[in-house]
C-alpha cells in the first residue's frame, strides 16, 4: 500500500468517526445556537485543540493505560457524559420557554473553547480509538513516529474543522431564522436540552456495555 493509499484509508475512517453524532458534535451544535457563529467556532477550535492532543496521548502509549484500567477509563465516562447531560439539563431550565432566545446570554468564545476542550478530552470513545484504530495506521517503515502522527493530526483536525464548522454554520442559521420568535426559541432550547441528555445517556449506555 502506498503512503498515498494509506492516508486517503485513515482519512476515510477518521471521517466516519467525526461525522457520527455524539458529545463533540453536540457541544458545538450547542455553543453556535446558544451564542453564534463565532461561539460555535470557538467550539470547534476546542474540539480540535482536544483531538491533537489526543493524538500525543496515543503516540506516548498513555491512551492503552487509560483504557485498560477500567476505574480510569469509567471515571472518565461518567465525567464526560455527565457533563453534557449537565448543560443539556441547563438548557431545559434556563430555558423558561425564552431561555436560547436570540440576544439573551451570549455564550463567551473562551467557555465555548474551553467547554470543547474538556468535552473532547472527556470523551472516552476517543481514547478506544487511540488505542484500537490508530495504532493500525502507523507504519513500521523507519518513518518517525512523531512525524506520521503530526502528518494523522492535521487531517483529523481539517476534517474536524469541515465536519463541525458545517454543524456550526448550519446551527447558526437556524438560530438567526428564530430571531424575535420566542415561542420557537423556547422549543429549540428543550430540543437541543433533550438531545444533549441523549447524546450523554447514549455515551455512557455503550461506553459500559463494551466495557
Amino acid at each position: 500500500m502506498t503512503a498515498a493509499t494509506h492516508l486517503w484509508l485513515y482519512f476515510i475512517v477518521i471521517s466516519g468517526v467525526i461525522i457520527l453524532p455524539g458529545l463533540d458534535m453536540a457541544f458545538v451544535m450547542s455553543s453556535s445556537m446558544k451564542g453564534g457563529v463565532r461561539a460555535g467556532f470557538a467550539a470547534v477550535a476546542g474540539t480540535v485543540a482536544g483531538g491533537i492532543l489526543h493524538m500525543i496521548i496515543g503516540a506516548t502509549g498513555l491512551a492503552a493505560v487509560l483504557t485498560l484500567v477500567p476505574w480510569a477509563y469509567t471515571s472518565m465516562l461518567i465525567a464526560g457524559a455527565g457533563y453534557i447531560a449537565w448543560l443539556g439539563i441547563g438548557l431545559l431550565r434556563a430555558s423558561d420557554l425564552g431561555g436560547l432566545a436570540v440576544g439573551h446570554g451570549k455564550a463567551s468564545i473562551r467557555q465555548s473553547f474551553t467547554g470543547a476542550f474538556a468535552t473532547c478530552m472527556l470523551n472516552p470513545k476517543a481514547y478506544v480509538f487511540m488505542l484500537a484504530i490508530f495504532p493500525q495506521f502507523i507504519r513500521a517503515d523507519g518513518s518517525s513516529i512523531w512525524l506520521q502522527t503530526s502528518l494523522l493530526s492535521l487531517i483529523t483536525a481539517a476534517t474536524q474543522i469541515v465536519i463541525y464548522g458545517s454543524v456550526a454554520i448550519a446551527a447558526s442559521k437556524a438560530r438567526q431564522a428564530l430571531n424575535n420568535k420566542t415561542r420557537a426559541n423556547a422549543i429549540l432550547a428543550k430540543s437541543i436540552g433533550i438531545i444533549l441528555i441523549v447524546a450523554a445517556g447514549l455515551t455512557l449506555y455503550s461506553g459500559l456495555a463494551s466495557g
